[in-house]
């Protein structure tokens, strides 16, 4: 058993090391002053977000970007009541989504596809602020470099409390996998707060055809699906000019039903390198679990959950630190507390992705 666990540590350490290298490898990319030029539709799906939407387009409204290069497309998922907007300076349009699929966001996207003119879209969520370089690093990033898809940082804004730091920490873990996967050439894993890509290329990948049935993975699924079959069209821009803020959840069990929304659709992934990740990181914090329950009875010797976790916490903090460096100014807190609650967390969520319903939007699926 011990020789298992270890044989397991050693290949999630080497994994993880590759990713922190991958990481590295993606450029930092700044805004450098060409004039703007590509004109871009901000998809926002949304369902009684009332409350969000008015300060995401306050941060539309504060962009360093011509108003006529771009426009703003809410669709409404049902909400109970009517958004309306008004005062503006830049084009706003409020549809309803026609719901065809399991997906309400994909369908939302779809329906949003039917009105675009311009040839970028760009998704993002209700509850978000961008900062005011996000087009234009975007629009330099287009002028230099020849992608049909591009995958932006996605990070929260935190208040001090033990749930907003753990939720940030686990998004730096995953943003920093997310970056080091592009940096090796295995990239298979996006945010689709902040995700651009062409009309044309949407419409080349035939949209969402083949996963609609899954009711997330707007942004996964696509990206998997374009690196598959254009991988040389797609890219990571890694600019802290791009970096969306979007809010933490309030309570633990509406986390815990975001991370089973997006740990289920790890068995539908077409990157292998996805699913061998997804795997090695449950395998190694189920691990953890193990290994200190068959301490408690006298199986393994009491040093061996120890050792295990150390490993663990030793190499995810290098990614981790890492990577929240690039996502915020904000130092790490909680690390310790976070990393030694995670695996059970994880577990939990992984294993209950086998069996249980999760509410999303006040719906469930």
């Amino acid at each position: 058993m011990i020789f298992a666990l270890l044989g397991i540590a050693i290949v999630y350490v080497l994994t993880i090391s590759w990713l922190i290298y991958g990481f590295t490898k993606i450029n930092l990319f700044e805004y450098i002053g060409l004039p703007p030029k590509t004109s871009f539709s901000i998809i926002v799906p949304f369902r009684n977000e009332a409350e969000n939407l008015p300060i995401l387009l306050e941060s539309f409204s504060q962009l360093n970007y011509p108003t006529d290069l771009f426009e703003v497309i809410l669709v409404d998922d049902q909400s109970d009541k009517e958004f309306k907007v008004s005062g503006l300076k830049f084009k706003v349009s409020v549809v309803n989504n026609v719901r065809i699929s399991n997906s309400p966001k994909k369908d939302a996207i779809t329906t949003a596809m039917q009105i675009v003119k311009t040839e970028w879209v760009i998704t993002t969520d209700a509850d978000c602020v961008v900062h005011k370089n996000w087009l234009l690093a975007l629009d330099n990033f287009i002028q230099l470099h020849h992608a049909s898809m591009i995958a932006g940082a996605v990070t929260y804004d935190c208040q001090n409390s033990f749930l907003h730091h753990f939720q940030q920490l686990d998004l730096a873990s995953l943003q920093g996998a997310t970056i080091g996967s592009f940096g090796i050439k295995k990239g298979f894993m996006c945010n689709g707060a902040n995700f651009a890509y062409t009309k044309s290329f949407f419409q080349k990948l035939k949209g969402f055809d083949g996963n609609s049935a899954i009711a997330s993975g707007d942004d996964v699924f696509l990206l998997q699906k374009a690196i598959a079959k254009y991988p040389e069209k797609v890219a990571y821009l890694k600019s802290k000019d791009t970096i969306v803020t979007t809010k933490p959840l309030n309570n633990w069990k509406s986390l815990f039903y975001q991370r089973v929304r997006w740990a289920s659709k790890t068995t539908s992934y077409q990157s292998d390198f996805g699913k061998r990740l997804g795997l090695l990181v449950f395998v190694m914090n189920f691990g953890l679990v193990c290994c200190l329950g068959l301490t408690v009875f006298g199986i393994l010797p009491y040093f061996s959950p120890v050792f295990y976790f150390l490993i663990k916490f030793g190499i995810d903090t290098v990614l981790i630190q890492q990577t929240n460096r690039f996502l915020t100014k904000h130092k790490i807190h909680y690390l310790l507390l976070s990393s030694l609650w995670y695996p059970v967390f994880s577990t939990a969520v992984a294993l209950y992705c086998l069996f249980g319903k999760y509410e999303w939007k006040g719906r469930r699926f």
